[in-house]
């Protein structure tokens, strides 16, 4: 007993790493990462600075800078990362980060789509919530064979479907955020981007459901075609018990088969008896 719950415990833990590994790709904000070059600020850092078209200006309460970088000098590149719901870029001459919702980045049209891409990531959640509960259920409680077989097809169906979702919702991002990156806004438009760490633990969530379904299936498939053989070998064992009698029954009708009739053995002593001119009527009572 203490076997088969570990051993259920164990097929409950692949189902919580899947779960967790979505929650937190779905809550960062980390799906894609890169740089956006901009126009360098006029007086990077922190000294108080005026623009001069030319030459130099003494002044003893201000450090006057002249510009004189062009072409690419001019231009800086800032780290920035995007998810679901928002995208962040690191600000200049200040800590921190500067970040907006993803939202209003997007085209217009494309706006359902991101709903949509949220609604499958929420419902692939859900899935996942609700095997790890029919999972959980069956390590805390004892239930028969039969419910188990439930457990398990019920599993499988949920995390294939969960899986499913799963990768239709990262297609779905990885669409807009194409899209978003040729036709969005010019003060957004990245330089260079690549997929980040969030877009991998949801590829991971999604490879951990296909084979926590492809588990759940062999489990219930191995337990089901147990359950046939068994029912076969009890179905043969007592055909064979009602075409076989018992060796008492046996003996009992061999025992009657043999026996002497009685009226047999009465019919033949009175024949013997007879006279040869008597009838050859015998009544007997």
């Amino acid at each position: 007993m203490d076997r088969a719950r570990r051993r259920q415990m164990l097929g409950l833990l692949p189902v919580g790493l899947a779960l967790a590994c979505s929650l937190a790709a779905v809550g960062s904000s980390h799906w894609c990462q890169g740089t956006r070059r901009v126009t360098k600020p006029l007086c990077p850092g922190r000294l108080p600075c005026i623009r001069s078209d030319g030459g130099r200006r003494d002044n003893a309460s201000q450090a006057v800078q002249d510009i004189w970088e062009t072409g690419d000098d001019k231009f800086i590149l800032r780290r920035f990362h995007a998810g679901l719901w928002q995208s962040c870029e690191e600000s200049v001459g200040s800590t921190g980060e500067k970040c907006r919702s993803f939202q209003s980045i997007i085209p217009a049209e494309e706006q359902g789509v991101l709903w949509l891409s949220i609604g499958a990531e929420i419902m692939n959640i859900f899935l996942m919530m609700t095997s790890a509960i029919l999972l959980g259920s069956r390590v805390s409680y004892h239930h028969s064979h039969f419910h188990q077989l439930k457990v398990d097809a019920s599993v499988a169906i949920l995390m294939v479907l969960a899986g499913l979702l799963s990768m239709v919702a990262h297609m779905m991002y990885t669409t807009i955020f194409q899209i978003t990156v040729n036709l969005g806004p010019e003060d957004w438009r990245p330089q260079t981007w690549d997929y980040g760490w969030s877009y991998c633990l949801a590829w991971g969530s999604f490879a951990l459901c296909m084979t926590v379904s492809v588990m759940a299936m062999n489990r219930y498939t191995a337990a089901r075609l147990e359950f046939t053989e068994k029912q076969k070998v009890q179905k043969g064992s007592q055909h064979s018990q009602l075409n076989c009698p018992e060796p008492k029954a046996l003996e009992s009708i061999w025992e009657t088969e043999a026996a002497p009739s009685p009226a047999g053995s009465a019919l033949t002593s009175v024949s013997e008896h007879l006279p040869p001119s008597a009838p050859g009527k015998v009544s007997m009572c």
